[in-house]
């Protein structure tokens, strides 16, 4: 009689789980965007969400919950019933450099979260003030080495894209500048094309436009290849820094305890988004890399952030970086 109950609890869990793959979703869904709108992973949340949502019949409703370099809002979103209608669209920062940066963080990257599937990477450019007396990377270097602390580098706070990967940027090059705070990567930009501070890193989303229009200076792009939306600036490695490589990913995450049924739906929902042309092309303009198909994968974004956290932690502590 045990066994045959059992054995009905069993039947009783598949059928619901059969159901739920068939139904789901019946309503919209939210996903929370853990910075302010208008921000790369925001756009980026926009644009891929809104061919998901036709693929899924139902519509993913962004959410911004900006705060705490955007962990406020992915504890928001890992705190939610774990029924696939709340969602939420991490990146390098909230699942990769926030263990290192936030010692008392809510949440696990590597385990607290469903991970869904990589969405797009955004470059990050090396970039300076118009009249930084340097006209390559090789000259740019060669000056903050021989310039040390008279040379200062903005960032839009700490736990943000362009501080850790700014941290990362000067470990490698053994520079050792002023670095610079502000509320946002606006008033950085302004400043930096104000002449008021040396230079920065950040993503090609936010720097693109200011490059092409000459108000600042490239000195290269921390990809393999060159990116379209910059066909003129160099690679890191074609410039000599083969070391600094890096991308601020955006990814799609639920909540951990998510059935895998609807992980895979999501998942299937994001990779045609991704392969959708006029997907691409919308991220491609903006200068985002497109992940091959192979890291579309729940497993390979996964490892990502294993890898990620294990990348940025090192880095961020020898900097004695912390947020709080």
């Amino acid at each position: 009689m045990k066994k045959l109950v059992l054995t009905l609890a069993a039947l009783g869990l598949a059928a619901t789980a059969a159901q739920a793959q068939g139904t789901y979703p019946t309503r919209p869904i939210t996903m929370i965007v853990p910075f302010a709108a208008g921000g790369p992973t925001d756009v980026i949340a926009r644009i891929v969400s809104d061919n998901m949502s036709r693929t899924l019949g139902q519509q993913i409703v962004i959410e911004n919950v900006a705060g705490a370099g955007g962990t406020t809002g992915i504890t928001r979103a890992a705190q939610s019933q774990p029924d696939g209608y709340t969602i939420m669209m991490g990146h390098m920062g909230t699942h990769g450099a926030a263990p290192a940066l936030y010692p008392n963080l809510k949440y696990d990257p590597a385990k607290d979260f469903a991970p869904i599937g990589l969405a797009a990477g955004t470059p990050i450019v090396i970039v300076a003030k118009k009249d930084f007396p340097a006209t390559d990377l090789k000259s740019f270097l060669a000056y903050l080495q021989a310039n040390g602390d008279k040379v200062n580098m903005a960032h839009a706070g700490v736990g943000s894209v362009s501080h850790s990967t700014g941290i990362f940027f000067n470990s490698v090059v053994k520079a050792k500048p002023t670095m610079v705070a502000y509320r946002g990567t606006g008033p950085a930009l302004n400043d930096l094309m104000g002449n008021t501070v040396d230079y920065m890193t950040d993503q090609i989303v936010n720097v693109a436009p200011q490059i092409q229009g000459g108000n600042i200076k490239a000195f290269a792009i921390a990809t393999a290849e060159r990116s379209p939306a910059l066909p003129n600036v160099p690679t890191t490695k074609e410039a000599g820094l083969e070391s600094y490589e890096v991308s601020a990913w955006n990814a799609v995450f639920a909540p951990k305890g998510t059935p895998p049924e609807i992980v895979a739906k999501l998942n299937d929902a994001l990779v045609k988004s991704l392969n959708d042309e006029n997907t691409k092309k919308r991220l491609l303009d903006l200068g985002g890399v497109i992940p091959p198909a192979a890291e579309q994968t729940p497993a390979a974004l996964q490892k990502l952030v294993e890898s990620e956290v294990a990348r940025w932690t090192p880095v961020l502590k020898a900097a004695g970086a912390t947020a709080e």
